[in-house]
């Protein structure tokens, strides 16, 4: 009996063989496609459905990946031949909200927007805010420990995770974590979850850490300035002035000119570089003024307003970056952090690679954070060596001012050639030897992160 057979006698039909779905599997946001279609698509409804089909996949070494919404930018959820795909985007309900504990629990499907829809009526929220929480789902959040835009104040998805449940490659079921605020029984298995891209197990539920709804006006600033490295003295200059925005944004001078032609907005002057701020909580409008004397004393053109409307109108120039590079050609977008700091630096080597290699490399930043998202802009569908090249550059420089490859997106695919680099040798192979431990056959996402463990 073949394993699709298996699958299709055990699950019946929430195995998905329509070619349609099967190709979609292939890719995700990175613009990475695998080499061909995997076996099928599972589309689970609950944690037995997802043991039955690791039971199988262990039994018969058949690989399995791991998918939500298919919304990643590292190809790590991308399926090829030969391999099960275990869908977990219908597992999508909110199991339990405790105000008093300010918790919830939750399966891995439900969306990052509608699970804030849902605790809204609770007067609670999850923070993790990131720039896909409309499509994305909170167990690929978790899988990849996303980031986003309110980081800078609220932390991220790590931050926000009191505990997981998930299944091993062979079936069995952990609980991890606590429901408490404090736990630090045995070693934190939670924590070493959160980021893991479906290497170590499949998440199947997740109780998470809320806040209260956040009282009082929301202020918006912007801040236009001559150059890059400017907005980002500008952005260095808020961080040592104590004050704490919710958001802190920075585009380039490519990124905000692509989004105005975008958005058919007046074209910005001529190397001008944006920040946009937001900052939230009683004392907003006081924190917006103190930001904005800062922005103002740094050199900036700033526009402060606490209206609901035009605040939203200032930060959809931000939110519209995605769409913007799309219009520009296919884009490779990376994901390098530096200590907060080393920013204009980073944007300094940015400029060099630019001209080294002959490429646009347009870039925005969570300054809040020092998390930067260069866009490495080409025609065709694959990565041409010489974009590979530059990125390569690229990874290297922020590691070199303290960084790291990844601030969000993950490792996946796309960056699993460079790990080793950033890790050492040493840690390279514990974290390997970790792997094997909940995986002795390496059914789980192969090939993702560490590309030969």
């Amino acid at each position: 009996m073949t394993v699709l057979e298996r699958l299709e006698r055990e699950l019946g039909d929430i195995v998905d063989t329509a070619a349609d779905v099967l190709d979609d599997a292939r890719a995700d946001r990175s613009g990475h496609r695998s080499s061909g279609a995997p076996i099928a698509v599972v589309h689970a409804r609950s944690v037995d459905d997802v043991q039955r089909v690791m039971r199988i996949a262990s039994a018969t070494g058949t690989p399995v990946v791991v998918r939500g919404a298919g919304t990643g930018l590292a190809g790590a959820a991308n399926a090829g031949p030969g391999e099960i795909v275990l869908s977990t985007a219908r597992m999508n309900r909110v199991l339990e909200v405790r105000q008093d504990d300010l918790l919830a629990v939750v399966e891995p499907g439900i969306l990052n927007a509608e699970l804030n829809a849902q605790l809204a009526a609770h007067d609670l929220w999850w923070p993790p805010d990131p720039a896909s929480r409309e499509i994305s789902t909170v167990g690929g959040n978790i899988a990849t420990g996303a980031g986003g835009l309110l980081c800078a104040k609220y932390g991220v998805v790590r931050d926000a995770v009191l505990g997981v449940d998930i299944v091993l490659a062979d079936g069995r079921l952990l609980r991890l974590g606590h429901r408490t605020v404090k736990g630090v029984t045995g070693l934190d298995l939670t924590s070493l979850v959160i980021g893991s891209e479906g290497r170590l197990g499949v998440i199947v539920g997740a109780t998470l850490k809320l806040r209260r709804l956040v009282e009082g006006a929301v202020c918006t600033i912007t801040a236009a300035f001559p150059t890059v490295r400017d907005a980002a003295a500008g952005s260095a200059a808020v961080t040592a002035a104590g004050v704490q925005p919710s958001i802190m944004e920075l585009m380039d001078a490519a990124s905000l000119a692509a989004v105005h032609a975008l958005l058919l907005l007046p074209a910005p002057a001529s190397g001008a570089a944006q920040l946009t701020i937001q900052t939230d909580g009683p004392a907003a409008r006081a924190d917006a003024e103190r930001i904005a004397s800062v922005l103002r004393e740094a050199g900036g053109s700033v526009v402060l307003t606490d209206d609901p409307i035009e605040g939203e109108r200032l930060l959809a120039v931000r939110r519209s970056m995605h769409p913007a590079m799309a219009a520009l050609g296919t884009t490779l977008i990376e994901d390098v952090a530096v200590p907060r700091s080393a920013m204009a630096a980073m944007f300094d080597e940015i400029a060099a690679i630019e001209r080294e290699f002959g490429v646009s490399i347009p870039t925005v930043a969570h300054a809040g954070d020092g998390n930067l998202h260069p866009n490495f802009i080409f025609e065709g569908e694959i990565v041409p060596p010489r974009i590979w090249a530059a990125a390569d550059e690229l990874f290297r420089a922020a590691i070199r001012l303290g960084g790291t490859l990844t601030g969000e997106h993950g490792v996946g695919i796309l960056k699993s050639r460079w790990l080793a680099e950033e890790l050492g040798d040493d840690q390279w192979e514990i974290q390997r030897q970790i792997l094997r431990v909940f995986d002795p056959q390496g059914i789980l996402n192969p090939g993702k992160v560490f590309a030969d463990a």
